[in-house]
């Protein structure tokens, strides 16, 4: 071997993806198992086409838009107050890709909202997944984007939803109306029953808003919903109602929205957040006054699922950039892979990402099916959502972190995408709840939905069906469902403190309850692993052996 081969960081024979979706083999086989033939052959051709565009184009895109981040034009040369946000153009370019992928006119269009009838969110989600393997910042917007077409379509007349949902399903990116959430207020944060913006009305549904929000993510969207307060007196989230903002008031005229200042963010710096007032900025009132909360709570919880699939998204990048890292580079004398301690890390990783996976994946679905009226998918839904969010949240840094280290020095590099896919994840624990947040919305659900009920039966119908799984399921879950059930006995605070444990213990239980329910023939290779992964994990031993290279590539489920 001459000295120029052995001077290299990786072998000639190195070769990365150039199409996620033909790569990813637990994504392909997920939607094949999970959606209809019919529906596989219509989100086909945009998720080739999300795959190839996350493998090449995107990836220097986000770089660019990540190095260049939007910038704040107060004023105009003649001292006119403008409040322009001004982006690179790779963050255009971006969203054309975005558009094009087909994440919103899949759920949004007519014709393929019919055609799709309830699986439009796991058509969405689709290119989504592909499209944040490589843009986790410009996901965000896309994120609220759905979101408003989400109350618009729940909430709204029908004039409403025919005039403004095209704007958002449209394949065209000049006729795209993004959307915001104007939500947190510096008041309470993530106590939102603190706000203290106020509404007064003007006539009819129309009020003028007054006062500040905090975070205001996506501030340049032609669509907002914002929370205010039409009467000071009523308190908490009860007293909160919800109004939609326009760049245009209802006489036609620019409608007032000062920017305070662009945040400085550590991450997803591709897109603007902001801090802005509301100085009798004008909204229409959505729904009935006093129910903002809960309407809002529609576009929080499918934002909090957005969040989950950036989550795996990001985490999978991360472990695909180290696994390939891994498999071509020499190290002490063999191939890096080769190395046991190398293998273990990736067997760990790789059966979290499996697990997260197939969690998020099973949330989703159930959406679906609680869209088409299904009770028990719904209340299982209501409880899953904020379990889903925290256990991705924070497994996806875990994750990325890690993945980095098993690349070295290299991963820290800024060439690469691993430190800004590291930055752009940090946000995900914090970004629609934070976790103790999370604890406390599953609390409250145990409370206000049989969504534990539903899925302590899952587990245990699962485990009825297993016979080399369903011993140790059921075990494990009966110590941890009786601790459950007496949780409402304790003291507020302890009950709070014991509930994050118990549904940290209940997350994997139901993990490995769906592994089991997913393995075939197809799926054993990346879920056999996990599933001794997390048999280890619940009974916190130490593993006897680690994986051998090609089980470390069955896991990955990763073809190049």
């Amino acid at each position: 071997m001459s000295d120029r081969v052995k001077n290299q960081v990786v072998s000639n024979h190195f070769k990365k993806s150039q199409d996620f979706f033909a790569s990813d083999l637990i994504f392909q086989t997920y939607l094949k198992d999970h959606i209809s033939v019919e529906a596989y052959q219509i989100i086909r051709p945009y998720l080739e086409y999300t795959g190839k565009m996350a493998a090449s184009e995107m990836d220097q895109l986000s770089l660019d838009a990540d190095k260049y981040p939007p910038k704040l034009e107060k004023r105009d040369f003649f001292g006119k107050t403008v409040d322009r946000v001004k982006f690179h153009p790779a963050y255009d370019r971006l969203l054309k890709i975005a558009v094009e992928s087909g994440m919103f006119s899949l759920k949004w269009q007519p014709e393929l909202r019919e055609l799709l009838d309830n699986q439009r969110h796991r058509a969405g989600f689709a290119s989504g997944y592909l499209y944040a393997l490589s843009e986790l910042g410009q996901y965000c917007p896309l994120c609220m984007t759905d979101g408003v077409a989400r109350l618009i379509d729940l909430h709204m007349a029908q004039d409403d939803r025919e005039r403004l949902l095209p704007k958002i399903a449209t394949s065209n990116l000049r006729e795209l109306y993004t959307g915001a959430m104007f939500l947190t207020e510096k008041s309470g944060g993530s106590d939102v029953g603190r706000n203290i913006v106020k509404a007064k009305k003007i006539d009819g549904d129309r009020y003028k808003l007054y006062g500040e929000k905090w975070f205001c993510s996506n501030v340049n969207a032609e669509l907002i919903f914002a929370l205010a307060r039409t009467d000071e007196n009523k308190t908490g989230t009860q007293g909160l109602s919800i109004f939609l903002i326009q760049k245009n008031t209802a006489n036609g005229h620019d409608n007032p929205l000062p920017i305070v200042r662009l945040k400085d963010k550590l991450g997803v710096r591709s897109m603007a957040s902001a801090e802005c007032m509301l100085e009798g900025t004008e909204g229409r009132l959505i729904g009935e006054e006093f129910n903002g909360f809960k309407i809002m709570t529609d576009m929080i919880n499918l934002s909090r699922l957005y969040n989950a699939v950036a989550a795996i998204s990001g985490a999978r990048r991360a472990l695909i950039e180290a696994y390939t890292f891994n498999l071509y580079r020499t190290s002490f004398g063999k191939k890096a892979i080769e190395h046991a301690l190398i293998r273990d890390k990736l067997w760990e990783l790789g059966s979290l990402h499996v697990a997260g996976f197939y969690l998020t994946w099973n949330t989703i679905e159930m959406l679906d099916r609680a869209d088409a009226g299904d009770e028990k998918a719904q209340a299982l839904n209501r409880f899953l959502t904020p379990m889903t969010k925290k256990w991705t949240a924070e497994k996806s840094v875990y994750i990325v972190r890690e993945s980095m280290e098993l690349m070295g020095g290299i991963g820290y590099i800024e060439d690469g995408v691993m430190p800004k896919i590291m930055r752009d994840v940090m946000v995900l624990p914090i970004w629609e709840g934070a976790g103790n947040i999370m604890t406390l919305d599953m609390l409250r659900a145990t409370l206000k939905s049989d969504g534990l009920q539903v899925m302590l039966e899952t587990i245990r119908n699962i485990a009825s069906t297993s016979a080399e799984h369903g011993t140790f399921l059921r075990n494990k879950l009966n110590a941890t469902e009786q601790e459950i059930k007496s949780l409402h006995s304790n003291e507020q605070e302890n009950m709070e403190l014991k509930a994050k444990y118990l549904f940290e213990q209940l997350t994997t239980r139901y993990q490995l309850a769906l592994l089991v329910d997913e393995c075939n023939d197809e799926t054993i290779s990346w879920i056999n692993p996990t599933i001794d992964y997390l048999k280890l994990e619940i009974t916190k031993q130490n593993p006897e052996g680690c994986l051998s290279t090609e089980e470390i590539k069955g896991l990955m489920g990763w073809k190049v």
